[in-house]
């Protein structure tokens, strides 16, 4: 496996120098980068795809945790800061651990590693290539569903909600991140807020998608193109 790549975010430069410290200490990670302005880090994260970010909460200009929300995707997060009142919407944005500042080595690395761990999984199953189920995080849970009882996906925000015949998921993820991450399974997007999976498809017409179990969703204009080109 790659080495995790990391960027570092704090605007202390003292603290900068404990992450890069901690991660020299490290095997198979790759610190690329720390920021000690977080509008630079945003600049940098929007045009370079990392693994990882470790990131302050309160810094000036922007937040850790806007910093994370104005990301084009969604890498695993370290929160370390002095603050210990956003443990709750840290976990709201399953962030891999909340450190609270002095954080000895150990401590840091246990962290890495658990990210190290996640990532590897994640690859791991999206690299099978006949699968007949996706796993996904909701709740704070690893969930398995089978690409058969998955009748749609549609996106709220920043949030997916999965549907099966069974029960709905609400994930916190961005509609074009499972697109990008569960494209070789067949799924296909229709509208700007809904992705299904072509095999699912019964007919369309100008402006609506029927499933096979009955069901009707809206077909977005500029996707029409893209559905015209799977059915051939």
């Amino acid at each position: 496996m790659a080495n995790l790549t990391i960027v570092g975010v704090d605007d202390e430069y003292p603290a900068l120098e404990l992450i890069r410290h901690y991660c020299d200490q490290i095997e198979n990670v790759d610190l690329l980068e720390v920021f000690q302005n977080p509008e630079e880090a945003l600049q940098y994260l929007q045009k370079n795809r990392v693994d990882l970010v470790i990131l302050d909460i309160n810094m000036p200009y922007i937040s850790g945790i806007d910093l994370l929300l104005k990301l084009p995707y969604k890498p695993l997060c370290i929160f370390l800061t002095l603050e210990t009142q956003y443990a709750v919407k840290a976990f709201e944005l399953d962030v891999v651990h909340y450190l609270v500042k002095p954080v000895d080595f150990e401590t840091f690395k246990r962290a890495v590693y658990k990210a190290k761990d996640f990532l590897q999984f994640k690859k791991s199953a999206e690299d099978k290539k006949h699968e007949d189920f996706i796993m996904f995080k909701s709740n704070y849970i690893m969930n398995k569903v089978l690409l058969k009882d998955i009748k749609w996906i549609q996106g709220f925000g920043e949030y997916i909600i999965l549907i099966t015949h069974l029960k709905k998921y609400m994930i916190l993820e961005r509609m074009s991140n499972f697109e990008e991450n569960f494209q070789n399974l067949g799924f296909i997007r229709i509208h700007k807020s809904y992705i299904v999976l072509f095999s699912h498809i019964s007919s369309y017409d100008a402006n609506t998608i029927y499933l096979k179990g009955g069901e009707q969703l809206p077909l977005g204009r500029t996707y029409k193109k893209q559905l015209k080109e799977y059915f051939g």
